[in-house]
């Protein structure tokens, strides 16, 4: 039987994986599970992210169960988000697609054993339909930085230099690594705070962009779907913030629409 393979992010994803069942810390969002299809991968595990809004935690399932791959996610309160590494040791699985509960993956079952069972799974055939990167711009004010929309903190480029980003992402550092906050010093970064789960894991990347003068802040993973930057942005409700969100005028409740503006003045002044 094969080792099941192990990533923080399956944003990391290549093809030396093809074939084989992933145990990997990002969550199960539609997103997420596009790149597990694309990757053409036995069977995946990954981070129901409090399953929050319109189940988007888990929503990349039910995908994947069309492409004919199994797929299963961990609690949230289990294993942190972001880290591979802790659901293949902790994870206890929470949810299972059909594909995967006829490989044997059920509710209950520690994450290891249940990547066992996966390596019975059979392997899709088929690659998905292409899915665009899913960056935008949300606002190009005059005088004020401009406001981007990523699904996913990978998306980051050197373009983004100075701008705000506001991203589908979780908040949890990759690895509990701080050099994985964000690739690109940016002015701020918006994720979803994945209903925080166990070591406060969905909000650990705050800190980390605190150190490099960047500020970072949560949204509630049941005001926004998690994966989605533009739900994060017309939906999102603030959780956390760092000192440097604080500073440039951001609080918890409000919400992420005000928090972004609030920061964009700030900045601009």
């Amino acid at each position: 039987m094969q080792t099941p393979l192990v990533l923080d992010s399956i944003t990391r994803l290549d093809d030396s994986f093809r074939g084989k069942v992933l145990i990997a810390g990002s969550h199960g969002g539609v997103y997420a599970t596009y790149l597990a299809a694309l990757g053409r991968l036995r069977g995946v595990i990954l981070n129901d992210a409090g399953v929050g809004k319109d189940n988007a935690g888990i929503g990349g399932l039910a995908y994947l169960d069309g492409m004919g791959m199994a797929a299963a996610t961990v609690a949230h309160t289990s294993a942190r988000i972001g880290d591979g590494g802790d659901m293949m040791r902790r994870g206890v699985i929470s949810h299972a697609n059909a594909h995967a509960l006829a490989a044997g993956c059920t509710a209950g079952m520690a994450c290891r054993e249940a990547a066992d069972r996966l390596q019975d799974a059979p392997i899709p055939d088929s690659d998905p339909p292409e899915k665009a990167e899913a960056r935008f711009l949300l606002t190009a004010d005059p005088g004020v930085p401009e406001v981007w929309g990523i699904d996913s903190n990978s998306l980051v480029t050197p373009e983004d230099r100075n701008r705000i980003l506001v991203t589908g992402s979780h908040g949890q550092l990759l690895g509990d690594k701080p050099e994985t906050a964000i690739k690109h010093h940016v002015i701020a970064a918006l994720y979803n705070d994945a209903g925080v789960g166990i070591d406060d894991a969905g909000i650990s990347r705050l800190p980390a962009l605190d150190a490099r003068g960047i500020a970072g802040a949560t949204v509630s993973h049941d005001s926004a779907r998690i994966g989605d930057a533009r739900s994060t942005y017309e939906d999102g409700i603030v959780t956390h913030l760092n000192k440097t969100a604080i500073r440039m005028g951001g609080e918890a409740g409000m919400t992420a629409k005000a928090l972004v503006a609030a920061i964009a003045h700030a900045a601009a002044r």
